[in-house]
């Protein structure tokens, strides 16, 4: 992993000094597209040749496309592979070679339908600059012992080419990627386990999925086992997260629409709900027609927070979970209806547990942030310990380590201490350990104690104060110790300010008073 993140930085480092003047929004596009022309040309050509190792054998044929599609492989028609291409890396006319080969390769290819990026002949983009560019990309090769773990640096660096591309657009940038660490630490907490459905209506990226497939993938040797369904309002995150899973060879039913408004899988139950919608946001519609979605009230129009719980909480199958990233406000808000809406997902015991964020984890915002677990039939469901009409709070504030001047990262160790936390209070299948209030990090209080709070959710209402280690010293010895450094310290101020007095007067100014 230590190779491979050296790697990354270094092609990001090396990428970068090509950019030119070119804003990082457009470049993103260009790099993260001939990203994705490499992932499926490398693994065309391994198929291709596994195919051509026992064509005389089977009568296999290398250039029929079924072959590759039987196996869920791309098939790239020979004027859009990268050995062609990369030949042609210092002719003028790279550009437009580029832009066709992307066209073959959705002609043949019909889930790519209008996905790939083809504007690579555009005359503002340096032909010279984007040949350097491909030879740059094509250091990226697949291993010689054709065990495929290439392609799989490929992925990696995709996805951390989209990290640096959303810091370096701040903001804007921000608005389709998730940090890794927050994404992890949503999938630690929930678990996903092979052969379910995961949701994610606000999909960005695909940032969510592919760390839920990795989760599977690690703990139980199984990958694409899961059913991946989401939806993004926003046309070019659309076909970022396309490429994003395609590149991780993930099958999803990515969808492009308003969820809010316009929700293209309107009878979808499913085990998983994992997202981070964009926070706060005021302009935004429902669809008041979805009545069962807003039974627990109507959104207030100027604040989607709501709308998107109760959509999340509408996707949950009998025993389903969700991990949302909301802001702060969220927890406590009175505005409007929204006070009354919390409680009635409170007293409809849907909130399993909230979780106070560390500041400076986003790429394009300082608001705070907090998750929101909920889950549908605690009481019913023979795996969990009885944790009915209670919600477990965790304070995680003080936890993440920064990793530039004004970016903060959890590590897996901050990731493990709260999913560890979470796990020994819900499930004792999972976790042997028995669950313990922390003062100072997390609480499990019952619907009363949420009743008397007035029904606000943030954990430092609930979350006893961590007691100040007992020094053993006597709180008079201290008084009297500070009240001689304090004396010490003034006399010391006052010498200072006679001596300079006296120099001054030395050299001829005068001091008044």
């Amino acid at each position: 992993m230590t190779d491979t993140l050296q790697l990354e930085k270094t092609l990001w480092q090396a990428a970068d000094k090509l950019r030119n003047n070119m804003d990082a929004a457009e470049y993103k596009h260009v790099v993260l597209g001939l990203i994705f022309l490499k992932y499926i040309s490398d693994a065309f050509d391994e198929h291709y040749r596994y195919l051509k190792s026992i064509e005389a054998e089977t009568g296999a044929d290398p250039e029929d496309k079924d072959e590759y599609t039987a196996d869920k492989i791309f098939y790239v028609p020979p004027s859009a592979r990268w050995k062609w291409l990369q030949g042609r890396a210092k002719l003028p006319t790279i550009g437009k070679d580029i832009d066709d080969a992307m066209d073959a390769i959705e002609k043949d290819n019909p889930s790519l339908k209008g996905v790939l990026p083809k504007d690579y002949a555009r005359p503002a983009l340096d032909k010279q600059r984007l040949g350097e560019l491909i030879d740059l990309i094509g250091s990226i090769t697949l291993s010689k012992n054709g065990s495929g773990k290439g392609k799989d640096v490929l992925g990696f660096v995709f996805e951390y080419f989209l990290g640096q591309f959303a810091d370096a657009e701040g903001k804007k940038g921000g608005q389709f990627y998730t940090p890794q660490s927050i994404v992890k630490l949503l999938v630690e907490m929930l678990s996903p386990e092979a052969e379910k459905r995961v949701y994610d209506g606000a999909c960005g990226s695909g940032g969510m999925f592919v760390q839920s497939e990795d989760f599977i993938e690690i703990h139980e040797h199984r990958k694409g086992k899961i059913s991946i369904f989401g939806q993004e309002s926003n046309p070019t995150t659309y076909k970022l997260a396309k490429m994003n899973l395609a590149i991780r060879g993930i099958d999803a039913k990515i969808e492009l629409g308003d969820t809010l408004m316009n929700d293209k899988f309107p009878e979808l139950k499913v085990d998983y709900v994992i997202a981070n919608p964009p926070f706060n946001v005021s302009d935004y519609n429902i669809n008041k027609a979805e009545t069962h979605k807003w039974k627990y009230g109507i959104p207030p129009t100027g604040n989607a927070n709501y709308a998107w719980l109760q959509h999340f909480v509408s996707k949950l199958a009998p025993y389903g979970t969700a991990g949302i990233v909301l802001a702060n406000g969220s927890m406590s808000s009175e505005i409007a209806t929204e006070g009354q809406i919390r409680k009635e997902l409170i007293e409809a015991d849907l909130v399993d547990c909230m979780v106070a964020l560390p500041s400076q984890l986003f790429y394009n915002t300082q608001i705070s942030a907090c998750l929101w677990f909920l889950a549908r039939n605690k009481e019913g469901n023979s795996k969990l310990r009885n944790r009915n009409h209670e919600v477990l709070f965790i304070d995680a504030r003080e936890l993440g380590t920064m990793i530039s001047r004004k970016q903060r990262e959890l590590t897996d160790i901050d990731i493990f201490k709260v999913a560890e936390t979470y796990h020994n209070w819900r499930s004792p299948e999972l976790f042997t350990k028995d669950y313990q209030d922390v003062p100072g990090f997390c609480k499990s209080a019952n619907i009363q104690e949420v009743r008397k709070n007035n029904y606000i959710l943030t954990p430092g209402r609930y979350i006893d104060f961590k007691a100040v280690e007992d020094d053993g010293v006597a709180f008079e010895e201290k008084m009297q110790n500070l009240t001689a450094t304090l004396a010490e310290q003034m006399q010391k101020a006052n010498e200072l300010d006679e001596a300079i007095k006296n120099n001054l007067a030395k050299i001829g100014f005068k001091i008044n008073g």
